[in-house]
């Protein structure tokens, strides 16, 4: 079944983690054997070969530059201009695999049409270009507003403005501040400019600012819910309510950390744990229960988001896996028309609403 996958941080991996993601993900963790300079080296579930494979023809694709203060522990740069410039590297990234034929970059409605229509034609998948939106995860490299105006001009389509911890717009998540002025203008700039609003990562405080001030189309790229997993990076069930009044489609995150109570960084493994597949569905299910129905669903994986396999659900080999989960939501009484919204036509309809 043609699917959608969210957020895939694609060009963190080809630049920071050096991955030819032209390749199959089992030749990507051949050559890394031996490396330990990560934590997931020779567990990469991602790459372009495996996303067509899997059917997966269009992805919201991210940008990554965390600017952190001095007395930040966090990884990331040390100015926001640096910030800046590592988006551009890996923006620059994607347009080589545009060039290629590898990707293909949607930035409008009519754009959007085309490439599913080419996706859905019955032909073979093995060379069609991916499609990709282009995501800010995070918005501390968005230097001023005039950049965020370039951003957009070179297709930018969404951003959270948080991520992990303080920001210099937003706090996220492990961090807790309401929107500071900056971050209020930064929201309404992206309002004008109609960028969707990714309320992932955003402190509780932060969130309810945000959606309060931003008018337009929200979307939740990759997250979980707290009442099965109780911490601040999930949502609660009155901010998921908060979501689904906005129209938001909330994407399934499969990060083995967010869907298994108390799990510790490089002890805890998925097997021991018995986080699957059908684990991430048990949060979706939970979405679907509060909603009332199963319009604000999808996937948004975060596969390969500085993890690999050793913190991935264990029945998942490649990104191709996600092909697993029809048969599953089926299992669950799902309809198939319910079925197609979970795997393309929820993040589709959502997305011809916004562009509309």
């Amino acid at each position: 079944m043609f699917t959608i996958d969210a957020h895939l941080d694609l060009s963190m991996n080809a630049l920071e983690w050096n991955r030819d993601l032209m390749r199959p993900a089992a030749e990507i963790n051949a050559r890394e054997k031996g490396m330990n300079d990560k934590p997931d080296r020779c567990n990469a579930t991602v790459s372009l070969p495996d996303l067509r494979k899997g059917n997966a023809g269009l992805v919201v694709a991210t940008q990554i530059g965390r600017y952190v203060a001095p007395d930040n522990p966090l990884p990331g740069w040390h100015s926001p201009e640096q910030a800046w410039a590592q988006t551009q590297g890996q923006l620059a990234w994607y347009q080589a695999m545009v060039e290629k034929g590898e990707m293909a970059q949607i930035r409008n409605l009519s754009g959007l049409e085309s490439h599913v229509a080419l996706w859905k034609d019955g032909e073979k998948t093995d060379e069609k270009p991916v499609g990709f939106i282009l995501s800010l995860e995070g918005a501390d490299s968005i230097v001023n507003l005039d950049y965020l105006e370039k951003a957009y001009e070179s297709g930018l389509r969404a951003m959270g403005p948080a991520h992990y911890g303080p920001g210099r717009y937003a706090h996220g998540t492990d961090a807790s501040a309401p929107l500071n002025s900056q971050g209020k203008e930064l929201v309404k700039k992206m309002d004008e400019l109609g960028i969707i609003l990714d309320a992932t990562h955003l402190c509780d405080l932060a969130f309810w600012d945000a959606l309060e001030i931003y008018q337009g189309p929200v979307w939740a790229s990759h997250n979980n819910v707290r009442a099965l997993v109780d911490h601040n990076r999930q949502f609660s069930d009155e901010m998921i309510k908060a979501l689904v009044d906005r129209g938001a489609v909330i994407g399934g995150a499969f990060d083995a950390w967010m869907l298994s109570p108390g799990w510790e960084r490089g002890k805890s493994t998925p097997k021991e744990r018995n986080v699957t597949i059908a684990t991430v569905i048990d949060h979706m299910d939970h979405i679907c229960q509060v909603a009332g129905n199963a319009n604000h669903i999808g996937i948004g994986s975060d596969l390969d988001g500085a993890f690999g396999t050793e913190q991935s659900p264990h029945d998942l080999e490649t990104i191709a896996d996600l092909q697993k989960i029809p048969d599953l939501l089926r299992s669950r009484g799902y309809s198939e028309a319910d079925v197609e919204k979970v795997m393309h036509g929820n993040w589709l309809n959502f997305l011809k609403r916004a562009w509309s």
